[in-house]
C-alpha cells in the first residue's frame, strides 16, 4: 500500500493534507482515465470547449434572451468542429458514433439548454435524415444540417400522443396523380408538441406521420418537410404553430407546436430506408413485419436516450464534487470539542446522504460506458444484428430512467446538504435541477421505458420454456414450488439464524462478499420476473380487454422488476470495472464504494428480502451497521473520489467550491484562537453556572 492523504477532518485543520501510512490510497490520475473511458480524448476536447465562457449559461436572462444566446452557441460548436463526428466521412464527418455521444453529453456542464438544443439539431433532426434516409437525402440535406444552414426539428411527439408513438394521428397520404404526400393534422390533439426549434429557429423538420397509400395505412414513417421561408422565417403555406413559452427549465430552447393542413411534399421527401412508395403508390419494405419495421425505425434514434444517460451522470458528478468539497470545509456545531466546530463531512448522516449517492454515480458512470460501447458497436456495424439492436434498446431503456432520476435526487440532496448556500443560483444546484427535470420524461418517459424493459424480461423468461417438453416444465414448476416453500416458510431464515447466532461479523462478511451481493441482487430480479411471468401465463390467449386487465393488475410489479434489473446491471458494471483496476489502493477503495452501492440497494429493499426469506432477521440487522462502517472507510478518500471525475472550477462554476468557505472558516478560527490566547475573551455564562453548581468559586 502507498501513502494516503488523510482528509478525515479530525485534525485541527481538517482540509490540510496529513500523510499517514498503512492505509490504501487512490491513484486519482489513473482512476480519472478509467472514468473517461474509451473516448477519453474526445471527452477532454469537449470539456475544454465546455470550459469556454462563450458556452456558459448566463443566469437571469429572459427566456427570449436565453434562446438567442443558445442558438448563437450552436454556431460556436460548428466553428470548433464539435458536431460532425457521427456524420459520414464523405460529408466531412468521422463516422465516430460513440465519440460523438461522449462529446455531446459533456456539454451539460456548460449549459443543459445547449446540450439539448445541439442534440435536437444534430442528434435527432440530423440523425433522422442520416439513419432513416438514403444517400440522396444525405447529399441534399446533411451538409446544411451539419453547418447550421438548416436549423431543424424532430417532429414526433403529439399533444395527444407522447410515449405511444405508434398511435400518432398526423397523416401523410400519397397521391399518385401528383406524386406527392399530403401532410395533415386532422384534429388539435394531433399537433406536434414540445418540439425543439419549432417556435422560432426551425427551417425544416423530420415529421413522423402515418403513411397512407392506395387506401392502406403502413404505419409511422418519417418525412422531410420544409417549415419556414429561409429569408422571412415565416411559416410556409399550410403550416402553423405556437410557442410553448416559458418552461420549468431548459429555457434556451424554443420549444413549440406545429400543425399541418394539406401540406404537399414530393414523394422523394419520404425518408425511405425502411419503407418506400413507388410512383404508382405501391409500398415496399425490406422488413415485412409492420411491428418489426416500426421498432427498427425507432431503434435508429436510440442515441437520444444514450446521451441523456451520460449527461445525467455528468450532472450528478458536478453536484457531488461541489457538495463534498464544501462539506470538507464548512464547520458546524461543537460536537467533540469545546472550542473546535466539526467539519460537515465528519457527521455520519452527512456521509450517508452524499457517499451513497457517490457510490451510485460511480455505478451509473461505469454502466454508461458499457451502454456507449454497445451503441458504438451497433451503429459502427461491428455488432449490428437484430439481437444486438434489441439489447441496445433494452439497455438504454433500463439505464436512462435510473440515471436521470438519480441526477434529480442527487442535485436535490446536494442542495440541501449545502444549506442556504446550496439554494443560491450561483452554486448551480437549483438551476441544474430545473434544467434536468424534463430529462425523466423526454426521449421516453422513465416509467414507460421500464415497462419496455419488463416486457423484454418476460419475453426472455417465456423463451426459456417455449420448446421444452412437459416433463422438463413440470420439474421446473416443482423446483419453483420447493423454492417458494423454503423461502416463504422460513426454513432459510432458520438456517441463517443458526449459522449467524452470536456472530454479527459472520453476517456482515456474507453480505459484503461480491458473490453474496450478486446472489441477493440477482435472485431478487429472477424471483420478481418469475412471479409476474407466472401470474401472466396464458393472458395472451384471453380477449383483449381481459388480457389488458390482467396485465394492469401486475404493472407495478413489472416496473419494480425492471428497475431491480437495471440496478443489477449497474452493480455488475461497477464490479467489472473493478477488475480493470491495477493499483491495489484504488481497487480497495473502489471495492468499498461498490459494496456501499450494493448494500444500499439491499437496504432499500430490505423488506422484500425479509418477507421473501432471502435474508434472516439477523443478517438484515447487519446491513445498516456495515454500511456505516463503509462510510468511515470511505471518508478519507471522498475528495479523491470526486477529484477523479476531472471537473475543474471552470466546469463547476460554484462559489462554494472555490475554497472560499475554507478561507472564511480559517479566519473565524484564527480570530477565536487569538482571542482565547489574549486572555481577553469574555467568559461564557454557562461555564460560570457550571462552576457555581459544582461549588467552585467564580472568576472575578
Amino acid at each position: 500500500m502507498t501513502e494516503v492523504v488523510d482528509r478525515t477532518g479530525t485534525s485541527p485543520d481538517a482540509s490540510a493534507p496529513k500523510a499517514i501510512t498503512g492505509h490504501p490510497a487512490i491513484d486519482v490520475a489513473a482512476l480519472g482515465e478509467q472514468l473517461l473511458g474509451k473516448w477519453a480524448d474526445i471527452r477532454r476536447q469537449a470539456r475544454d470547449l465546455s470550459a469556454r465562457p462563450e458556452l456558459h449559461k448566463t443566469e437571469g436572462l429572459t427566456h427570449t434572451e436565453h434562446r438567442k444566446r443558445t442558438f448563437g452557441q450552436l454556431s460556436f460548436l460548428v466553428d470548433n468542429g464539435a458536431v460532425h463526428r457521427a456524420f459520414p466521412s464523405s460529408l466531412g464527418g468521422s463516422d465516430d458514433h460513440g465519440g460523438n455521444i461522449a462529446g455531446f453529453e459533456e456539454l451539460v456542464t456548460a449549459d443543459p439548454s445547449l446540450q439539448i438544443k445541439a442534440g435536437v439539431q444534430w442528434g435527432l433532426f440530423g440523425s433522422a435524415v442520416m439513419h432513416l434516409g438514403t444517400e440522396d437525402h444525405h447529399r441534399k440535406w446533411l451538409p446544411g444540417i451539419m453547418n447550421l444552414d438548416i436549423p431543424g426539428c424532430f417532429a414526433m411527439t403529439e399533444t395527444g400522443h407522447g410515449s405511444d408513438v405508434a398511435s400518432i394521428a398526423t397523416t401523410a397520404t400519397y397521391e399518385p396523380a401528383t406524386q406527392e404526400f399530403v401532410i395533415d393534422t386532422p384534429f388539435r390533439a394531433a399537433w406536434k408538441d414540445y418540439i425543439g426549434n419549432a417556435a422560432i429557429d426551425g427551417l425544416g423538420a423530420v415529421v413522423f406521420a402515418q403513411l397512407v397509400t392506395l387506401g392502406v395505412n403502413h404505419g409511422v414513417h418519417a418525412f422531410y418537410v420544409e417549415l419556414r421561408d429561409p429569408a422571412t422565417k415565416e411559416f410556409l403555406p399550410g403550416i402553423g404553430g405556437e410557442d410553448d413559452g416559458v418552461k420549468g427549465g431548459l429555457n434556451g430552447i424554443d420549444n413549440g407546436r406545429l400543425h399541418f393542413s394539406a401540406v404537399r411534399i414530393p414523394r422523394t421527401n419520404l425518408l425511405n430506408r425502411y419503407g418506400n412508395v413507388d410512383v404508382d403508390g405501391s409500398y415496399t419494405s425490406p422488413i415485412a413485419s409492420p411491428g418489426r419495421r416500426f421498432f427498427t425505425m425507432l431503434g435508429t434514434l436510440v442515441q437520444g436516450r444514450v446521451s441523456l444517460d451520460g449527461a445525467a451522470v455528468a450532472a450528478s458528478k458536478l453536484a457531488l464534487k461541489t457538495a463534498i468539497q464544501y462539506a470538507t470545509e464548512r464547520r458546524q456545531f461543537n460536537a467533540s470539542s469545546p472550542t473546535e466546530e466539526e467539519v460537515l463531512l465528519d457527521y455520519q448522516r452527512h456521509q450517508r446522504r452524499l457517499f451513497t449517492r457517490l457510490a451510485t454515480t460511480y455505478a451509473a458512470s461505469f454502466a454508461h460506458e458499457q451502454l456507449l460501447q454497445k451503441f458504438d458497436d451497433v451503429f459502427s456495424g461491428a455488432h449490428d444484428s437484430d439481437a444486438d439492436r434489441q439489447d441496445l434498446e433494452t439497455l438504454a431503456a433500463a439505464l436512462k430512467p435510473l440515471s436521470t432520476w438519480h441526477a434529480l435526487d442527487t442535485l436535490q440532496e446536494c442542495r440541501e446538504a449545502c444549506g442556504g448556500a446550496g439554494f443560491l443560483i450561483e452554486n448551480r444546484f437549483a438551476s441544474l435541477r430545473a434544467d434536468l427535470d424534463v430529462y425523466v420524461t423526454f426521449e421516453g418517459d422513465n416509467t414507460v421505458l421500464l415497462q419496455l424493459v419488463a416486457k423484454r424480461l418476460l419475453a426472455d423468461y417465456a423463451n426459456e420454456f417455449r420448446n421444452v417438453d412437459f416433463g422438463v416444465l413440470a420439474r421446473y414448476v416443482v423446483g419453483q414450488a420447493a423454492d417458494v416453500a423454503i423461502h416463504r416458510t422460513g426454513l432459510r431464515q432458520v438456517a441463517q439464524f443458526v449459522a449467524d447466532t452470536g456472530s454479527p461479523q459472520k453476517a456482515a462478511i456474507a453480505l459484503r462478499h461480491e458473490e453474496g451481493q450478486r446472489a441477493l441482487l440477482t435472485e431478487r430480479v429472477q424471483s420478481m420476473v418469475a412471479e409476474v411471468g407466472s401470474a401472466l401465463k396464458g393472458a395472451s390467449k384471453l380477449p383483449q380487454h381481459q388480457a389488458a386487465a390482467v396485465f394492469n393488475l401486475h404493472q407495478d410489479d413489472l416496473i419494480d422488476a425492471a428497475q431491480a434489473h437495471a440496478e443489477l446491471l449497474q452493480w455488475e458494471a461497477f464490479t467489472e470495472a473493478l477488475n480493470q483496476v491495477a493499483d491495489p489502493g484504488t481497487k480497495t477503495v473502489l471495492t468499498w464504494l461498490r459494496d456501499l452501492f450494493g448494500l444500499s440497494l439491499i437496504e432499500k429493499n430490505l423488506s422484500w428480502y425479509l418477507m421473501n426469506g432471502r435474508l434472516s432477521m439477523q443478517r438484515g440487522r447487519t446491513v445498516g451497521d456495515y454500511i456505516n462502517r463503509l462510510l468511515i472507510k470511505i471518508r478519507p478518500h471522498a475528495l479523491d473520489l470526486v477529484d477523479a471525475f476531472g471537473y475543474g472550477p471552470e466546469h463547476l462554476r460554484a462559489a462554494i467550491a472555490t475554497g472560499a468557505e475554507k478561507t472564511r472558516q480559517d479566519e473565524a478560527r484564527d480570530y477565536f484562537r487569538a482571542q482565547r490566547a489574549s486572555g481577553q475573551a469574555p467568559v461564557d455564562e454557562k461555564s460560570i453556572l457550571a462552576r457555581q453548581a459544582g461549588g467552585k468559586p467564580t472568576q472575578s
